[in-house]
């Protein structure tokens, strides 16, 4: 289910603290208007909120479950529809906080509410009169389908299918999260759940805490010694150089550091989080996850977590996701074997895990005549978001003007999307500061919905770039340009939805689906027509020269021994953590130990190793599921060789079908047929194994 409200209640000496001045409104109950009021909004408003908003849900699903009159769509399911918008909006606003600005006061909140939010979900789903009301609405709409005369009264067609996907998406959900189970197991999942969301709140914090309080510090010039100018000057404090222990810093410093003995304290700093015994050692609360979630799958009748999770995903079961990745696994570890010795011929000594980016840079040089320090300067941050806008403007017509809003933070940006109108507004929060979980993600503010009024979709897209100093221009790498538009490709995903009912609207999909129109449109940041415009030296001012948009292109399958093969084996030990049932777990054994059956090359780790795995252990959203970016990546190769057949990455006609076939149809038809209704048939593996640079 998208995110709806959940159930609490809190002592009132525990909310007194917290109750606005007598007769004024809590801000964040207020609808927004149109846009979030963040200037008006402080955490120590969400305890009362969240109160209140529970309260008016509660009384609203007690309204529809209660009726005496028959079920029927529109006092059902619509009326879920229509139901829970104000705590809904809470959380979506909470969430904000949590992932962007989760000081000690958020981090609080969140431990108290969060297995009260778990509560109030099973308080939805476990209503039995409820789910009475929605399984005979489902049953006649599906009994109906494809014998049933249509009435002049009956919705239109298309209309009518996306009501049938409604119930089918609300029926099979309520029963997924246990709502045909007795009161004693009912209650026994409720208390798991609980259980889970708090033990997801401990794991993120302790995350969090690993990559705000392990730092590295640098005193000398001689420890800057390979590093580029931009990145000394991001580093720079007090006279000082600070390495922060997230990705985008750590991965930068172990491409350019030349100090090897700096490299390995980076890597090993990095590599710990979650895993450096003491308050935020993460391996129990991984443990105990796992345990709970392998209870709770059998609890609902599922052999194991994994298959319980894989119910309604495009791959529908574990040994589907598990056979493509192990159809890919052989090909990657043998270009790593490549890798590793043309790297072993620079270096002249064994490659570790903290010299693998150091020696790839050296390799990448010496084989395409081609360094990164090269590429950086023509990807500034600043002109690069002026390619994103070309490529949405080009594909789907899309024109962002930047407008005056109330921000959580003065270097947030707010921009209005348009398109002969308004179709939604677009945050962009692109840089690191404490309170801010690392890496870069797209959030919706408000989904897309034209079901009692048309209502356009507000997103955002965040990231953890370090600012430069000086007033200088902010340089990306070639990855974090790629990343930029990928996320990017997920606020697109939301903007372009045209969903009537929320449920179904922007990327409320199934997850091995949502990563295809993010990773479609990474392939659109080497199109020349992006190079060429936005691809600007910060010192020249003159465009990338074409020899070096040819290097690049030549080189765009270098590496990918690495970076398929650290993917993948975070994918495939998820799947085997999740196959494993109801055993004892030790992660640092487990990790350890099935590593090795799959031979994974020593000079790689996990690209996320489990102790900080926050894909799998900040929440049930990929655990189970990392597979699906290589699911999606599928499709998502597959998708743009259909631009490339027509001779133009922008081509009018594909990209109108896309739009119309993808993006605005959000989870209102089965994935696998939306996919063939673009492209005329299912995806097939063969230009994922050619975009990496794989023999078949």
């Amino acid at each position: 289910m998208r995110r709806r409200t959940f159930l609490a209640g809190l002592s009132a000496a525990s909310i007194a603290p917290f109750v606005q001045a007598k007769g004024a409104p809590n801000p964040l109950l207020l609808p927004f208007t149109p846009l979030p009021a963040f200037d008006r909004y402080k955490a120590s408003q969400f305890p009362e909120a969240f109160k209140q908003s529970m309260a008016s849900y509660r009384a609203e699903i007690a309204r529809i479950a209660n009726q005496k009159a028959a079920p029927t769509f529109e006092n059902t399911l619509a009326a879920l529809e229509d139901s829970g918008r104000e705590y809904n909006r809470v959380s979506v606003l909470f969430g904000v906080y949590t992932s962007t600005m989760n000081d000690k006061t958020v981090q609080a909140i969140e431990t108290e509410w969060s297995p009260k939010f778990a509560a109030m979900t099973d308080e939805v789903v476990q209503n039995d009169k409820l789910f009475r009301r929605i399984e005979a609405v489902y049953k006649a709409l599906h009994r109906d389908q494809g014998g049933t005369a249509v009435s002049p009264l009956d919705p239109p067609a298309k209309l009518r299918a996306e009501q049938q996907r409604l119930a089918w998406v609300y029926y099979h959900q309520f029963v997924l999260q246990g709502a045909r189970l007795g009161p004693a197991q009912k209650k026994q999942l409720s208390e798991y759940n609980q259980k889970l969301a708090s033990l997801y709140t401990k794991f993120s914090q302790n995350q969090l805490a690993d990559e705000e309080e392990q730092k590295i510090v640098l005193e000398s010039q001689d420890d800057l010694k390979g590093l580029p100018q931009s990145v000394v000057d991001s580093m720079a404090q007090d006279g000082k150089w600070v390495i922060r222990n997230t990705r985008s810093a750590m991965e930068t410093f172990l491409t350019y550091s030349e100090r090897r003995d700096l490299r390995e304290k980076a890597f090993k700093l990095w590599s710990a989080r979650g895993d450096m015994g003491g308050k935020t050692d993460n391996n129990k609360v991984v443990a105990e996850i796992l345990r709970l979630r392998a209870r709770r799958a059998k609890l609902l009748g599922f052999p194991t977590f994994a298959h319980w999770r894989l119910e309604n995903s495009m791959a529908k079961t574990p040994e589907a996701a598990m056979k493509l990745m192990m159809q890919v696994w052989p090909a990657a570890k043998a270009r790593v074997a490549e890798e590793v010795k043309d790297m072993q011929a620079i270096a002249g000594h064994e490659i570790e895990p903290w010299d693998y980016r150091f020696y790839a840079e050296k390799v990448r040089k010496a084989k395409y005549d081609l360094d990164e320090n090269e590429i950086k300067p023509y990807f500034q941050l600043e002109k690069l978001k002026g390619g994103l806008f070309y490529m949405a403007r080009q594909l789907y017509g899309f024109d962002f003007t930047k407008k005056k809003a109330p921000t959580l933070r003065d270097d947030i940006e707010v921009y209005e999307v348009t398109r002969q109108g308004h179709i939604g507004d677009w945050y962009f929060d692109p840089y690191a500061r404490d309170g801010k979980s690392s890496g870069a993600w797209m959030n919706e503010y408000r989904t897309q919905e034209n079901f009692k009024k048309p209502v356009a979709p507000i997103v955002s897209n965040n990231s953890n770039f370090a600012k430069a100093s000086g007033g200088k221009p902010v340089l990306l790498s070639f990855d974090d340009a790629e990343t930029m538009f990928h996320e990017f490709g997920h606020a697109l995903h939301g903007l372009n939805s045209r969903a009537h009912y929320p449920m179904l609207a922007g990327t409320n999909v199934a997850r091995d689906f949502v990563e295809f129109p993010s990773q479609m449109h990474e392939n659109f940041l080497i199109t020349p027509q992006v190079l060429n415009q936005f691809a600007i030296h910060a010192e020249t001012g003159k465009p990338m020269p074409d020899e070096l948009v040819a290097k690049i292109k030549r080189s765009s399958t270098f590496n990918q021994g690495f970076a398929t093969t650290e993917f993948l084996a975070s994918a495939i030990l998820d799947m085997k953590l999740h196959l494993a049932g109801d055993v004892e777990i030790d992660p640092r054994e487990f990790e350890k130990k099935a590593l090795a059956e799959l031979g994974m090359p020593k000079e790689i780790i996990m690209r996320h190793r489990i102790p900080h795995f926050g894909h799998l252990f900040s929440s049930d959203g990929y655990a189970a599921g990392y597979y699906s970016y290589l699911w999606s990546e599928v499709l998502a190769h597959d998708a743009y060789e259909a631009f490339e057949e027509a001779g133009n990455p922008y081509d009018p006609k594909v990209a109108k079908s896309f739009r119309e076939n993808i993006m605005e149809v959000g989870n209102t038809l089965d994935p696998a047929q939306a996919y063939r209704n673009f492209r005329g048939r299912d995806a097939t593996i063969d230009a994922l194994l050619k975009g990496r640079g794989f023999s078949q």
